[in-house]
Parts: C-alpha cells; structure tokens; sequence
C-alpha cells in the first residue's frame, strides 16, 4: 500500500482531486462541507487499475491549521504536491513544502491542478524549481483537471510507478503508530487510526500507549475499510482497543510495542538547512514529530546542535527525523535528526561545549559499536529502546560493554586486588562489593563476569591466583588440601606446617592463589571452609554454643573459634549475649 499525504496551499484544489481519485469525499466534518474548506485531517483510498492500493491522507491548506497538517504528513513517506495552474506557487506551498523538506520525505508526485483554467507550464516550472531543491529532489508531473478529468490517468499511472519504487518497511522493526484520529463505535468501544510506517500488528497483540504507558490490546484491526488479523506496514490502519475509553488516547499519542522505545524529555539533535542561527533561536518552539507536537525548551549546544527538553515524554529513537516551527512567526525553523535520547546532564562549566563538541561526531545513524564506546556500559533492553540494532552477546544477563572500557575495567580490578593484597597481608582477598563500588558498577554480576584469571573469586572475595607456586610449595599445599578434603574443619597443627615448611609467607601465597583459607594467620582451611561450616551449624538447634560447633565440624576449639569469628565478621552467623551463636 501506499499512503501518500496532499500538500499545498489552501483552495488549490487538494480535496477535490482526492475525490477524482478515488470517489470519496476527504472532508468528512459537516463545517467543511458548509464552508468548502478542509479543517481537520481527511482520509479516501482507492485501488488502482495495476492493483496497487493508495491511500491518501488529505491536509487542511490553511495557514490557521499547520498544526493539523503536520500531524498529517508527519508519519507518511510520501506526498502529493498539489498547485494551482491559476495561482501559482503561494505562501503554504512554500510552508507545506518546508515541512516535508525538514522531515526528508523523499517520495512525491506534483500535481497542477485547475490546468482547464489556466496554462499549467509556468505554474509546474516554478514548482518544480522549488521542489527540486529539497529532500524530493525531481519528482514525476501531472497536469489535472478535476471537474474535467482531464489528466487524471496520468496522474494514476505515476502514482503506481511511485507505489512500486517504494521500497517495503521492515516487518519485524518495532511499532510505533502515531494516533491521528481517536473515536468509539457504539458495540466495539475504542478505535484509533494512524499511519502504519513499519513493523507489524496482529489481533491479540498489547501494545503500550505513550506517553502515558497504560496498555492497550488490539480487538479488531481494519485496513482501508477491511477487517483483516493482521496489518503491516506501510498502511493506513485502524485499531479497535480493548479496556481503553477515548479520553485515553487522544492525537499525538502512540501505539508502541512494549520496551521497544525510550521514553524522554530530553534529547540531543542536529539541525538541517536553517537559516536562524543556533544562538538566535528563540528559547521555546514547537516540535513536530509523527502526529505528536510538544512546546520545547531550546538550549544551543553547538554550531548546529542543540538540546530540547519538553514534557510530556515522547517516544524517540536515534536517527528520528522531525521539525520545529515557530508559531508566532508562522514558519519552519529547521528539520531536525536526533542524536541522543538519553543525554547526560550539563552540571559543570564548558559541560555545553564538551557536549557540542562530542555531538560533531554523531551522524544520527545509531550503530552499536558507537553508542557501546561512548555509554561504555548499558543494559541491552536499553539500547534496544533507543534504536539500536544489538548483535553482540552480553558479559552477563542483559549488559552489554564496550570492550576497550571492559579491558580498562579488567585492569583497574586487577590492580585494586594487588594494592589491597599489599596492605592487608593476611586478608582472604579484596571483597567483591568493595570492589564493585570502586569499579562503579551497577550489578555484582558484572563484577564476578570481570574476575578472570589471574584473578580468582572464592566466596564473596578476589585474590590474585597467577603466580604458580614453586614446586616444593605446591607439593607442600597439596597435602594440607588432601587432609582437608578427608576432614574440612581439622588444620593442621602448627607443628606440622613447620614440617611442611608453611610459614606465614607461604601461606599468604597459598591464599593469594586460591588454594587455602587462612584464619587469622595461622589456621589453614580450605577456601570453602564458611559454605561447609554453615551447612553443618545450620543442622543444630539454634542458638548453639561454641561446644556444640565444635562438635559438629568434628575439630577442637583451637579450629572453631576462629571460624566462627570469622562467620560472624561476614555476618553469616550471630554472636547472642549469652555467648551462644545462630546462623542469620
């Protein structure tokens, strides 16, 4: 299908032509037909004798309702441009066509309208002049008659040859479908119409409504008068809602599949063919986007970059293409490309020019590669909502990385372990939670996906496992482990670490890689000695006395003590008053 909106200036006869072409008045309010005028946005389709369908999505003309018209060719991606032969190019087919210059629309056919009048050559030569020098560039001509019909068939034929070059949307990309019309039926509640620009909406689907993100399941789907289970884009469709009322989803409001786009009051953009100067903007504009328009607060960033913020939240992607007009000047500014829907805050001097300044290399074209460099870490339903196309794997859940910034991380750990090691001799290792908080990063999980060798993470600590022990020390370190592995909580006596030529050094480097546990210097375990101790302590009748522990890891209190101290300096047991213990 193809949906193609009218544009030009009021009383050129864009209406009129619409129903030539398909037998269906576009002005569907009982005012427009009294006064002839078209007001509000207007919609007709037809089938071509090739077969191809066109739905026309018909604009007011007038000056005193752009906004209804920006609402209409907002969401379409092409336009029929109509001129009068008898007037000639005017003010709103200069505005119309700023508009659809601002948001690149680069499908479109002209159509000189009332040639019975007047000779269509100087009226289609200035049009075309005009038209050329836009995002349409040079597009097919037709010289028409409605009352007449004259030039009607050629008009038909260039519209399926542009139906046919159009090239067909991804089917399985996000829906984002901007609500221009909301009414009830009495019987079936709810419908909404709009443009379906891409994606794919099925019967039965939930789809989130923005901005106010209640959810909304699809009823009944029609398309040109059709019931289908099914409609993908580009259509002009309309969906019957089921649990929603017409208070609940008015114009400018969008349909969209659900954790697929990021909600924002804030974003970054570059701006298109202005003639105003960033620093002269004024400091509010209005923003056209889809069939939606919000007051924004402008802040120049750069030469040609700025920051907007508004309210209510709008649905964005990197690379959305709008507008900003001035209304009280009645003009458009510029067309704008989105660069950043998520921008960091601008807190400290020259925050603004460092901005502007990374902005100059963002092209609006979002590619993983370069949003992962410069968020260097992001969850990846996040990314997603932005826009971006994900092909790498996350380091964990849902995280994705940078890797320069990952390989950056993996040092910075690396050196945070051996500084700690440094300090504290006889500790079993740097605490991963200190390690997350001076790492800053957001989950444990990314911390325990960064420890790789030579790091090695034992319980809840990291230590450095690289070195390999000189072989009389491994040989030594072995025996204690194979003694512990037959009896967990029975350490060897200290005597017997002196046979074995295990002083505190060696020890120290025995728990730095990983192999023992050492409590409070001198008791030697195995490093999931705490994890054994709780299963058996967990066994006994709570509270418990330090007899009772001992008994149960089957040990003396030389052993038992000290682990149970260590239990309680890790909080995974609790020291009563009565002196007697409970594991927490």
């Amino acid at each position: 299908m193809l949906v193609i909106a009218t544009a030009g200036h009021v009383d050129h006869g864009k209406s009129t032509l619409v129903r030539a072409l398909t037998g269906q008045n576009p002005d569907r309010l009982a005012e427009e037909q009294r006064r002839n005028l078209t007001i509000d946005l207007g919609f007709a389709w037809t089938t071509l004798d090739t077969g191809e369908e066109i739905a026309f999505v018909d604009v007011p003309g007038h000056e005193n309702f752009v906004p209804n018209m920006l609402a209409g060719i907002g969401p379409v991606p092409a336009a029929l441009i109509v001129v009068a032969a008898d007037e000639g190019w005017m003010p709103q087919s200069a505005e119309h066509l700023a508009a659809l210059d601002a948001l690149h629309v680069r499908h479109g056919i002209l159509a000189v309208t009332r040639s019975d009048l007047a000779d269509p050559a100087p009226a289609r030569s200035q049009a075309l002049s005009e038209i050329g020098a836009t995002s349409l560039g040079r597009i097919e001509c037709a010289a028409v008659s409605a009352p007449t019909g004259s030039g009607l068939g050629p008009l038909r034929r260039a519209l399926a040859r542009l139906a046919r070059g159009m090239h067909p949307p991804d089917a399985s990309a996000p829906v984002r479908l901007w609500v221009d019309r909301s009414f009830t039926v009495r019987g079936a509640g709810l419908v909404v119409t709009g443009t379906l620009a891409q994606g794919r909406i099925e019967i039965g689907d939930e789809l989130v409504v923005a901005p106010q993100g209640t959810r909304a399941k699809v009823r009944g789907i029609q398309t040109l008068e059709r019931a289908t289970d099914s409609v993908t884009g580009v259509a002009r469709v309309a969906l019957n809602l089921r649990g929603l009322t017409r208070q609940d989803v008015r114009r400018g409001d969008a349909l969209l599949t659900p954790q697929r786009f990021l909600d924002t009051t804030q974003c970054d953009v570059r701006l298109h063919e202005t003639a105003v100067t960033v620093n002269r903007l004024p400091n509010t504009l209005m923003l056209h986007i889809g069939a939606a328009v919000r007051p924004v607060h402008v802040r120049p960033l750069g030469e040609d970059t700025i920051r907007l913020s508004f309210a209510p939240a709008l649905p964005l992607h990197i690379g959305d293409r709008a507008l900003l007009r001035d209304p009280g000047r009645h003009r458009i500014i510029a067309g704008v490309t989105v660069l950043d829907v998520r921008p960091p805050q601008l807190r400290r001097r020259g925050a603004a020019a460092l901005r502007a300044r990374h902005l100059t290399t963002l092209s609006g074209t979002p590619t993983e590669a370069q949003e992962l460099a410069r968020r260097q870490l992001i969850r990846r339903p996040e990314l997603e909502a932005m826009g971006v196309t994900v092909t790498s794997a996350p380091v964990t859940a849902d995280w994705l990385v940078d890797p320069d910034y990952w390989q950056d991380l993996s040092r910075r750990l690396i050196a945070l372990v051996a500084d700690f090691t440094a300090a504290r001799p006889h500790s079993e290792g740097l605490p991963a939670e200190t390690a997350r908080q001076k790492l800053g990063l957001p989950d444990l999980a990314l911390l325990k996906s960064l420890v790789r060798p030579p790091l090695v993470l034992h319980y809840g600590r990291i230590v450095h496992g690289s070195a390999e022990l000189p072989e009389p020390l491994a040989r030594s370190v072995q025996q204690v482990r194979d003694v512990l592995r037959r009896a967990p909580f029975r350490a060897p006596e200290a005597q017997e670490l002196q046979r074995l030529h295990l002083g505190e050094g060696e020890l120290r480097r025995a728990v730095r890689a990983g192999l023992l546990l050492c409590l409070e210097g001198k008791i030697a375990l195995l490093p999931d000695a705490p994890r054994r101790a709780l299963v058996r302590l967990r066994l006994l009748e709570q509270p418990f006395t330090v007899a009772e522990a001992t008994g149960a890891l089957d040990t003396t209190r030389r052993v038992s003590l000290p682990l149970l101290r260590h239990l309680d300096g890790r909080r995974l047991t609790r020291r009563l008053e009565d002196h007697r213990r409970e594991v927490v």
